[in-house]
């Protein structure tokens, strides 16, 4: 296989597919990475519990070890009114005996001192771990904007909070790839790749029931890819995220793959003007 910009998987791509299936998917496909769901993004929302010690521990990180792959980040916490730092405790042990580097989360709390509190005091847990917090911005929640995302990962005055820009959810707040460089580069570490239609939906509903069901695979939409990967930092986590419609999980993360990586080899022939040696993994 030729050499290639490092590429994660969000869980969220095939989360019908286990831990120890996902990272052995993963691993015989070429990604670099996975981000595993170890905690509900919605109440009902589909996740795995692996415990520190478990046999089925055992095996995901004896699983990681053989493919070469790491767990870049764990899924996925909503802080909200109702959000208490010590319940994620168990998780975070978890994602500390995986090795994972960072927590991503969202914001939707009404109180927004109490948000920072929350965000800080979980930031400050995480670090205990090794990890970093990451702030996904969400146009239906709280903080859904970039500005909003900036200004309370700022507010938290913790270096191990930042932000995580979804290509989708950045498109649909109203921003733009010139918006995120404008972000100070130490912010954001992880970004999300997928594609979408051009029209934007018309309510929150529709922005969450697309988000969750509608995106495309990155290069079959209208959304500015290119320009968001010339903007974001070249150390950056990358990753892809969409849903997986009904195919065999091992057929949609390939083509996944497979797209993304011509993306990455557009984007660099464009760039320069002339081919040039992709980065390793």
């Amino acid at each position: 296989m030729e050499d290639h910009r490092p590429l994660s998987i969000a869980h969220f791509s095939c989360i019908d597919v286990p831990p120890l299936e996902f990272v052995q998917l993963a691993g015989e496909i070429g990604y670099a990475a996975v981000g595993l769901r170890l905690h509900p993004a919605f109440q009902g929302a589909p996740f795995y519990t692996l415990r520190p010690g478990s046999a089925e521990m055992r095996s995901v990180k004896a699983a990681l070890q053989q493919a070469g792959v790491a767990v870049y980040d764990i899924e996925f916490v909503v802080i909200d009114e109702a959000f208490a730092v010590s319940g994620l405790l168990p998780v975070l042990e978890s994602a500390g005996e995986l090795g994972a580097r960072r927590l991503s989360v969202c914001g939707d709390d009404p109180d927004g001192g109490r948000f920072t509190d929350n965000l800080t005091a979980l930031a400050a847990l995480a670090g205990e771990f090794g990890m970093s917090v990451d702030l996904e911005i969400m146009p239906w929640r709280r903080i859904g904007t970039l500005t909003a995302a900036v200004a309370a990962a700022e507010a938290t005055l913790r270096t191990n909070v930042g932000i995580l820009i979804d290509a989708l959810h950045l498109s649909r707040s109203g921003a733009v790839p010139a918006d995120v460089a404008n972000v100070p580069k130490d912010l954001i570490h992880s970004v999300q790749l997928c594609d979408a239609v051009a029209g934007c939906p018309a309510d929150n509903a529709a922005l969450v029931a697309e988000a969750r069901g509608g995106r495309l695979l990155p290069g079959q939409g209208a959304l500015p890819l290119q320009d968001l990967l010339d903007v974001v930092p070249s150390d950056a986590s990358l990753s892809v995220e969409v849903p997986n419609a009904g195919l065999p999980a091992e057929q949609h993360a390939k083509a996944l793959f497979d797209v993304t990586i011509a993306l990455f080899e557009r984007s660099e022939r464009e760039s320069t003007g002339a081919p040039k040696r992709a980065l390793k993994r």
